[in-house]
């Protein structure tokens, strides 16, 4: 995109990623060319979001290996359809078992209802929850947050209308949530915010397509904004990717999570700001939010 610079000279100011899955598949054999790149641009923390019951202990142990880690548990809405019984005691136990730890990947997606098609191989094999049943499993977990006071990481793709309505009515973890790679709406900011949202950018709003979710991160309120790589989804462009990694077996491109960087650089220059001066306020809202 013009006029953004992401030429980025190392070192860098203490860096953070509100969203990352580095326990994901295509992230394992590159691990010890990711763990360089971190400790290259200055990663301090990040929130490794696991999305069903079969993640959370993954994700568990690899937050003791490594204390840049910090974890995170829930159903995420693709994954609500095919959760097991008693799931939300395990929830309950893997939040308890770990005082760190958030609750999310969470939220609603009306996408993969209305959107995908049925030969997409990213819902093979799994059941597709009705938005009704996805806000029954988002509540129950929202509640669990809230009653922990741990942050919650909120996934929500064409369904912010009713997001915002179960937030309404629920009871909110009192340090807030994040509403992670927002895509909704400019009008819903203040509303959203006021409930005690954060709201994280990342690569992929880059690209032209999304001008407009693009246009929202440049007057976000500056206390309430984060930065997120989704890694390994959302790589950037060829021309902007600094730490490029083989395709995963499937073909798809892989993102690297030091492109957080990345990341940073490309939002402080659609702001205004330096670098430097991006950094500082992030680390603190990270810090607020998630401790």
């Amino acid at each position: 995109m013009s006029g953004i610079d992401v030429t980025l000279p190392l070192p860098v100011p203490p860096l953070y990623d509100a969203h990352q899955h580095f326990h994901f598949d295509q992230l394992t054999p590159h691990r010890v060319a990711i763990l360089a790149g971190l400790q290259a641009v200055g990663l301090q923390r990040a929130v490794v979001n696991a999305t069903n019951e079969e993640e959370w202990p993954v994700v568990a142990a690899l937050a003791r290996e490594h204390d840049w880690i910090l974890p995170s548990h829930g159903i995420h809405p693709w994954d609500c359809g095919s959760r097991t019984a008693g799931w939300l005691e395990r929830l309950r136990a893997s939040l308890l078992a770990d005082p760190s730890a958030g609750v999310g990947e969470i939220g609603l997606d009306r996408w993969i209802i209305d959107g995908v098609r049925p030969d997409d191989p990213r819902i093979a094999g799994i059941r597709v929850a009705p938005l009704d049943e996805q806000g029954e499993v988002f509540a129950a977990q929202l509640a669990l947050a809230a009653e922990f006071n741990r942050a919650a990481s909120i996934h929500c793709v064409q369904a912010f209308g009713a997001l915002f309505e179960l937030l309404q009515k629920s009871r909110l973890p009192a340090r807030g949530f994040l509403l992670h790679g927002y895509g909704g709406p400019a009008e819903m900011i203040k509303p959203f915010a006021d409930r005690g949202a954060y709201f994280s950018f990342n690569i992929e709003l880059l690209s032209p397509r999304q001008s407009a979710r693009l246009e929202n991160f440049k007057s976000l309120p500056v206390d309430r904004l984060l930065v997120e790589t989704d890694a390994p989804t959302k790589p950037p462009p060829p021309e902007m990717n600094r730490f490029p990694l083989s395709p995963a077996t499937d073909g798809s491109e892989v993102n690297h999570p030091a492109n957080i960087a990345v990341a940073y650089q490309a939002l402080a220059d659609l702001r205004g700001v330096p670098l430097e001066a991006l950094a500082t306020q992030v680390e603190r809202n990270f810090l607020r939010l998630f401790g």
